[in-house]
């Protein structure tokens, strides 16, 4: 079915390719005219000049004064022609010897033939006529003017004949038309039918369109949808892959509590009602700690983080503040919490929820991990800019330092419930700023987390 951008594109075309075409071939038309009319406007002049040349061989010059022997015959050889009026002038200086009296010496649209002399239109008798004149230069007394006039009407025939031979390039510029037309209607069925094939597919199927029978000139433009498709099949596969995933980490949470207040509902003793509260209290926290990690996983797709606003950040802000955040934390767990910073602030470009999310991941591990007394460290150095963090737990095995990035794997040393997120979480933060995560042993016998910021790149997609 057309649309309405069909028909404005079809119309735009013909527009732009008819109308450039028409105005060559009407340009080509009008120079060729305006060249045959000078080609016959020189032949006749010609011809004009041929007959003064031929009339000024016959002046003679007698004791300095022009004279002129021309018969009966002679003249109306010169004077015949069968649809013309032609008239002839000899003068010396302004006297006149023989001919016509009164042919004008000058007029308009005149031409000069170089040494054959010149020609121009000018009245006479009532009558426009075209006047060819030479001169005779001699030494014996004032120079002799021979004039032939002769009038219009084969000129004019001719430049009639001229105008019919237009006839031919409207005939042309139609047909051009018409062609140029044919030819964008066939084009733009083209991309109907290519259009309408795209669309039965894709409601069918997310697969890529096949190739077979595209024109060459779309083929970028089928590449360019079956990179569409791709990415929205990858984009459903992902919505698909979250959906499952939140729906199985959600559901041990969720049983948990519909358990416990199963049992709070049975309790009876204080201390059983106060025990069943804590709990609930404890898997309220692991839920909700579990939907702000999924909903982190959800800020990460690739389709919404491109959008995503970087500005600067100071690191060593962002460490004092998401660290005091897990300080009655970490007190809990009689763990000693610590910042250390070589320098007073450190600009990185970033987005500071993200930045914020993977550092408390990295401070929520170890405390999870770091027995009572321990120590963790946040630090923040320059030279590249990293930002770490160190505890003094059991810290990960080599053979493990790869797979605990990647979605709910949990190390052989975890312990308590965990979803296996938070690491893999903090990997794709650090892709997202174009930094690096290293893991390696820290100082007091744990593990060390440290996300380095590449100098040159602020994202990466």
């Amino acid at each position: 079915m057309r649309t309405k951008a069909t028909r404005q594109l079809q119309r735009e075309l013909n527009v732009r390719l008819m109308l450039p075409v028409m105005v060559i071939v009407a340009l080509t038309s009008l120079f060729g005219l305006y060249g045959a009319q000078s080609h016959v406007d020189r032949v006749f002049d010609r011809w004009l000049l041929d007959a003064a040349r031929s009339l000024a061989g016959q002046v003679r010059m007698v004791d300095g004064h022009a004279d002129i022997a021309l018969s009966a015959q002679g003249e109306a050889l010169l004077t015949y022609d069968f649809v013309d009026d032609t008239y002839f002038e000899v003068l010396q200086g302004a006297k006149h010897v023989i001919g016509r009296q009164g042919i004008p010496a000058q007029g308009e649209r005149a031409k000069v033939y170089r040494s054959e002399g010149m020609a121009y239109d000018a009245p006479f008798l009532g009558r426009q006529v075209r006047v060819a004149e030479v001169i005779l230069k001699n030494d014996a007394g004032e120079p002799v003017v021979v004039r032939v006039a002769e009038t219009l009407i084969k000129r004019e025939q001719a430049r009639k004949d001229l105008i019919l031979t237009m006839a031919p390039a409207v005939v042309l510029i139609i047909f051009t038309a018409v062609l140029v037309g044919w030819g964008v209607r066939r084009t733009i069925l083209t991309l109907e039918r290519f259009a309408l094939r795209w669309t039965d597919r894709s409601h069918a199927s997310l697969d890529a369109l096949s190739l077979d029978g595209v024109p060459t000139e779309l083929i970028p433009f089928a590449l360019a949808l079956n990179d569409l498709l791709a990415r929205v099949h990858s984009m459903v596969d992902r919505e698909k892959q979250f959906a499952a995933t939140v729906a199985h980490q959600l559901r041990t949470p969720l049983t948990g509590l519909t358990l416990g207040m199963a049992r709070l509902a049975e309790a009876h003793d204080p201390g059983a009602i106060q025990a069943v509260i804590r709990d609930l209290g404890e898997a309220t926290q692991r839920t909700s700690r579990l939907v702000q990690q999924l909903l982190a996983l959800s800020r990460l797709d690739p389709e919404v983080r491109a959008g995503l606003p970087f500005v600067s950040v100071d690191l060593v802000h962002l460490a004092r503040e998401v660290g005091e955040t897990f300080q009655e934390a970490a007190l809990q767990n009689d763990v000693k919490l610590e910042l250390l910073s070589s320098v007073e602030t450190l600009i990185v470009l970033g987005e500071p929820e993200l930045l914020s999310e993977a550092l408390g991941n990295l401070i929520d591990n170890s405390i999870r991990y770091t027995p009572s007394g321990g120590h963790i460290v946040i630090s923040v150095n320059t030279e590249p800019s990293r930002l770490s963090v160190s505890d003094s737990g059991p810290g990960i095995d080599d053979s493990e330092r790869d797979a605990v990035f990647e979605r709910f794997v949990r190390g052989r040393a975890a312990v308590g419930e965990g979803s296996g997120l938070g690491l893999a979480i903090v990997k794709s933060i650090a892709d997202l700023h174009c930094a690096t995560i290293q893991l390696s042993a820290s100082g007091f016998g744990g593990a060390e987390m440290t996300m380095i910021f590449a100098r040159d790149e602020p994202r990466c997609g």
